[in-house]
């Protein structure tokens, strides 16, 4: 039995002509900037909140408050990863949401539920006027009926797929990669 199998499907200069075309879309569909704040869920959706967030103001000439959401606690699945869960912090970039048009933004949308986790998050922390859900990769496969408002892109998963976003922060490098785990014949 082999190691699994990557294949980049998205690279640097992909990732970050699909964020600059997500920031313009997040413009769009709040008529501006007016109000709106961008929340990268931890861990990879930080990095790339971060990214929008710097390509919109090279666009647009503001800067957007812009934060990071830990959804530990918020996981459904809370129980299954064990007594001691790591908890990060989250950091709102600003004095409260309240009236504001929140930006979730997260690498992978899959099942719904880390989506989920965050809105239940949010309003924990306030009442935002709207929330978007903004991902790089759409993989589908959701549990629960949680859409994305803006994608990077969707990609067509199958059962022994997943999609890994790297980011140089963490792993060194921009990419998108397809992973396949072999599976074992009967």
């Amino acid at each position: 039995m082999s190691g699994e199998q990557r294949v980049t499907i998205m690279d640097d200069e992909a990732i970050e002509r699909a964020l600059a075309r997500m920031a313009r879309e997040i413009v769009e569909r709040n008529q501006g900037t007016d109000g709106l704040a961008l929340l990268g869920i931890q861990r990879r959706g930080k990095e790339l909140g971060e990214r929008i967030q710097e390509e919109l103001e090279r666009s647009e000439g503001v800067q957007i408050p812009t934060g990071s959401l830990d959804i530990t606690l918020y996981r459904d699945d809370l129980a299954a990863i064990g007594p001691r869960p790591v908890v990060g912090e989250s950091q709102l970039p600003l004095s409260g949401i309240d009236d504001h048009a929140v930006v979730v933004v997260d690498d992978v949308l899959y099942t719904g539920r880390t989506a989920r986790a965050a809105m239940n998050e949010l309003m924990d922390w306030g009442r935002p006027a709207r929330i978007h859900l903004c991902v790089l990769v759409d993989r589908g496969g959701r549990e629960l009926p949680i859409q994305p408002d803006i994608v990077g892109r969707k990609v067509e998963v199958l059962e022994n797929q997943r999609v890994d976003v790297l980011v140089p922060e963490l792993d060194g490098r921009f990419a998108v990669e397809l992973v396949t785990t072999p599976t074992e014949d009967l």
